[in-house]
């Protein structure tokens, strides 16, 4: 593939035309008309040796490829937006710009919010977007950072990517506050026979990973993709759930559940923020990157027990 050769306009016609399926629409939407937008379609129709859009009865549907291409066109557009809007200098009093950052609902309470307030006062035009953190995260990281500006996520669910540090903390466990089985504190057999809620891909996390090291296996009775959830869910029922310490503080307060330390030493929580290798050398997002910083460390310490 000579990629010299390509007009990179098509990228611009090719996902308008995936996503409405209707050549006049698609035209309307990049400032097209219709005959050059046919023109641009029967380009990329010879290209792909395929028909992309195909009639049935009176609309067009997209053809096997024609759906491969949907979600790879849009990753590829997003790549492309932002490569040719990096800037060489970047003034955040007077630039106007979103960042979006995929993050757990975790990352955005604890840390999140005070880098919104920081942003906020320093850089009025800027706006910041977060995203939840899919499930799939580790399983195509490339694709996920290549369209956006960052990833808030521990070390060690994923690596090979650049990223800086953030802020620390580490994992405590909750309980309801009228448990009938536990005390105190925590045992090993504790762990081992109580029911657990979980969020989502639990395996993922090197908390949970120890945890088989040391030869627990959770006994997971719920399962839900936010991590505030799970004091509601622990609260009057015999479950426990493996938490950040940031986020209990935060969090046990409004809910009927105590928190107790874990009956080993468990493994630390480094959080950082990661970001595909386009973004390196742009300045916003350097400044992105070193405000994300300065904000982390200004959080409270994390204290044990």
């Amino acid at each position: 593939m000579n990629l010299a050769r390509l007009d990179l306009n098509l990228v611009v016609a090719l996902r308008a035309l995936l996503e409405e399926r209707n050549v006049t629409r698609a035209g309307q939407r990049v400032g097209l008309s219709q005959p050059a937008m046919s023109a641009a379609l029967s380009r990329l129709r010879r290209h792909f040796d395929d028909d992309l859009l195909a009639r049935v009865g009176g609309h067009y549907e997209l053809t096997a490829l024609g759906q491969v291409l949907l979600d790879r066109t849009s990753t590829a557009y997003d790549v492309l937006e932002r490569l040719f809007s990096s800037q060489a200098e970047f003034d955040p009093a007077e630039e106007s710009r979103e960042f979006k950052l995929v993050a757990s609902d975790y990352a955005v309470s604890v840390f999140g919010a005070e880098l919104a307030r920081v942003v906020h006062e320093e850089a009025p035009g800027i706006r910041l977007r977060f995203a939840q953190t899919p499930p799939t995260v580790v399983d195509d990281t490339a694709t996920l950072l290549s369209a956006v500006d960052g990833l808030l996520m521990p070390h060690g669910v994923i690596n090979g990517f650049p990223a800086t540090d953030l802020y620390d903390d580490r994992w405590v466990f909750l309980v309801a506050d009228d448990h009938p089985d536990v005390g105190d504190r925590l045992t090993r057999e504790d762990l081992a026979a109580l029911p657990w809620v979980t969020y989502q891909r639990t395996y993922d996390a090197p908390a949970v990973r120890q945890l088989g090291m040391l030869g627990i296996e959770p006994r997971v009775e719920v399962s839900v993709d936010s991590f505030q959830l799970l004091p509601q869910l622990v609260a009057r029922t015999r479950r426990i759930a493996l938490v950040q310490a940031r986020l209990a503080r935060l969090l046990a307060p409004v809910a009927a559940v105590r928190v107790l330390e874990p009956p080993y030493e468990a493994v630390s929580l480094q959080e950082a923020l990661w970001w595909h290798p386009v973004h390196t050398h742009d300045a916003a997002h350097i400044w992105l990157r070193e405000t994300a910083a300065r904000v982390g460390g200004l959080l409270s310490p994390v204290h044990d027990g």
